[in-house]
């Protein structure tokens, strides 16, 4: 028993040392507030969205945004397909979801995925579909998935309308912004928002529902993410990307606290006659 304790109390040091040290990776304390100033997801509950906005579909023909509206909630995700590191995650999250979610999209609702980079083209754009559409495994799904591209006034026009908020990084050439999706009423109006990487099969039901009945859902706590970059040539990662994980760390403290103070109950009630 006191090794083990003696072996989470070292692991409890290393944490705190890895969340201590993270401030000095990648840049400096002072960056962090102009770096997140503009970065955010707000919440625009019963907001219209432009649907005269014109994007350009994985095809490559020329669309416009409210061509996906008018017979189901629509599920809209921003990224950028050359995205290194938070929307892969997005991405990966929203289709661990769909796949649990007994509607499929196509039937009970459609996805959109735009890309906020207007460099992006309808090439990758489609590849981006067919490997989420060869993962989604619905075949209903083909009809109901799309992935755009398009101008910037179009791609401001939209992410304004939704409160995703986002700043580009001239050293990359990416862009640092939240994570999470959101759903949108048959008529395009905001009614629900999910943060984060991970979503709920049964709130994304439940707020399908909602939004198919033209229902607009109540406001969320927001725990946001953070994109920003890693610079493979100093081999750092942005403050950004540190924030997350000293999240991480704490989180790990509070599990091993957790955990010795069920050891130490334990050993005291051994110990009773």
């Amino acid at each position: 028993m006191k090794r083990a304790i003696a072996g989470i109390l070292a692991l409890l040091a290393a944490s705190a040392l890895f969340g201590q040290a993270a401030p000095s990776v990648g840049a400096t304390a002072a960056q962090p507030q102009s770096a997140l100033a503009d970065v955010s997801i707000d919440q625009k509950l019963g907001a219209k969205l432009p649907l005269d906005a014109t994007f350009r579909d994985e095809t490559g023909r020329a669309v416009r945004l409210g061509d996906f509206f008018g017979r189901r909630p629509v599920l809209l995700a921003f990224v950028y397909y050359e995205c290194p590191m938070l929307c892969s995650y997005v991405e990966s999250g929203t289709l661990k979801a769909l796949r649990v979610l007994s509607f499929t999209a196509g039937r009970e609702f459609d996805l959109v995925t735009i890309s906020i980079d207007p460099s992006d083209l309808p090439k990758i754009a489609s590849a981006k579909r067919l490997d989420f559409l060869r993962q989604y495994a619905r075949p209903a799904a083909d009809s109901g998935v799309h992935y755009l591209t398009g101008p910037a006034e179009s791609v401001a026009a939209v992410t304004r309308a939704a409160g995703f908020r986002y700043v580009p990084d001239p050293e990359t050439k990416g862009f640092s912004h939240a994570a999470g999706i959101m759903l949108a009423t048959p008529d395009g109006r905001l009614s629900k928002y999910f943060y984060g990487i991970e979503y709920s099969a049964r709130d994304l039901k439940l707020a399908m529902m909602e939004a198919s009945n033209a229902r607009i859902g109540s406001p969320v706590d927001r725990v946001l993410l953070y994109c920003s970059h890693y610079d493979p040539g100093t081999g750092k990662y942005g403050v950004v990307v540190m924030r997350v994980v000293r999240l991480g760390g704490i989180a790990t403290v509070g599990t091993l606290g957790v955990f010795m103070a069920v050891m130490f109950r334990r050993e005291r009630r051994r110990k009773r006659p």
